[in-house]
């Protein structure tokens, strides 16, 4: 019974070290930001937001596949769970940058004048 409670440690810490090391990626391309990253764009969004946002598709992913306890079920199972959510993280963002856009041209462009 104790290698079954070393092993439980052992996954709980190498979680713990993955999702670690990504959030402290994310953290310091927050703080640098990169030129090369943040002047550039794809699809009207700056690199560094393409990064942010495919590292926190990843950590939900991961998030999900170790203590939703993922990596033991059958490849449907597991894409019938995932998939939806990764889907509606894409839409949303995808509407949330439409809109932001749309509203940021409607008061950078025209005679209306930014109130908040």
């Amino acid at each position: 019974m104790a290698h079954a409670h070393e092993s439980n440690t052992k996954r709980i810490w190498t979680v713990f070290g993955i999702l670690s090391v990504i959030t402290i990626v994310e953290v310091i391309l927050g703080i640098i930001k990169p030129g090369a990253l943040y002047y550039n764009s794809i699809f009207g969004l700056n690199v560094l937001n393409w990064i942010f946002i495919l590292l926190t598709l990843w950590k939900a992913y991961y998030i999900a596949w170790a203590f939703m306890h993922l990596e033991g079920e059958k490849g449907n199972l597991r894409w019938s769970i995932v998939a939806p959510v990764v889907f509606l993280i894409l839409y949303l963002s995808f509407i949330v940058l439409v809109e932001a856009t749309y509203v940021f041209d409607v008061f950078n462009n025209s005679h209306y004048t930014w109130i908040f």
